[in-house]
């Protein structure tokens, strides 16, 4: 495996399984020169969202690059306060002006916003079928929000994007996406940098001679979870992708497992003040 590696969606589209995240990024210089260092370090994947307001910085990161556009998998996410059917189809139009592109590879609904989701969902599946996006899925939704939204979906969600790191393994719900081929995504692999002193990586860490970020990062791959740490130093970004050069023993696997304490750092989707 390396950082062109793929994992193939439910329609055939082929996803990164690793990629770089931008929330939190300064839109400007801080993320074009982010997304540069990562693209020029054979990055493939990045991950941005209306929200995070830096697709303007993201689109020309990508034109700098000189990458080509159908070699790069570009994520962008609809926000809770343009969700309906009509927002979001110019709310989605609006970050493909941002973002200077022709289609997005991956759209996701931010947060699953009550009595609004199903009606985004539809006008997510409306700019699939148009060909405007290649793939489509959501984020930080629970099993009950998917089985909800299946009893009316024409389009079984490709992707769901969740909080997920050795605190909060999210057994239950990579369970369930597994059965329904959807693939899952971590947001926050490293926790906001809560368990970088954390006894048991640490010490797994320091046999395998690496940095804890990269013993979590490889248990995220190993693990069959797609993630996008966030980092605007090119050295952070070169270390996070040199996850490929070791493999973790099954026994360590299972320590990192153990570690689960169903913690988050971020909102509940259940709890989220929309």
């Amino acid at each position: 495996m390396n950082l062109q590696s793929t994992v193939t969606l439910h329609n055939g589209v082929k996803m990164p399984w690793f990629g770089i995240g931008v929330f939190k990024v300064e839109e400007g210089q801080e993320v074009i020169d982010s997304v540069k260092a990562a693209i020029k370090n054979s990055y493939i994947s990045i991950d941005t969202a209306a929200v995070y307001g830096n697709e303007e910085g993201v689109g020309q990161a990508i034109k700098e690059s000189g990458a080509p556009r159908e070699n790069l998998f570009i994520t962008t996410k609809v926000w809770n306060a343009d969700q309906g059917y009509d927002s979001t189809l110019a709310a989605f139009e609006t970050s493909l002006q941002k973002l200077g592109l022709d289609y997005i590879d991956l759209y996701l609904i931010h947060w699953p916003v009550k009595g609004k989701y199903k009606e985004t969902w539809k006008a997510l599946e409306k700019l699939y079928k148009d060909g405007k996006v290649k793939a489509i899925g959501v984020s930080n939704f629970h099993v009950h929000h998917l089985e909800d939204l299946l009893e009316d979906a024409e389009v079984v969600p490709m992707v769901n994007q969740i909080e997920l790191h050795p605190l909060l393994s999210q057994v239950e719900i990579r369970n369930y996406c597994k059965e329904k081929n959807i693939v899952v995504e971590a947001w926050s692999p490293l926790a906001q940098g809560q368990l970088l002193d954390n006894k048991v990586l640490k010490e797994i860490a320091a046999a395998h001679q690496k940095s804890v970020a990269q013993i979590i990062l490889r248990w995220d791959i190993q693990s069959e979870v797609v993630t996008i740490p966030k980092s605007i130093k090119e050295s952070r970004i070169i270390e996070n992708a040199s996850i490929f050069e070791f493999e973790l023993s099954v026994d360590e696997m299972e320590k990192i497992n153990a570690l689960n304490k169903n913690e988050r750092v971020g909102p509940d989707p259940d709890n989220f003040d929309f």
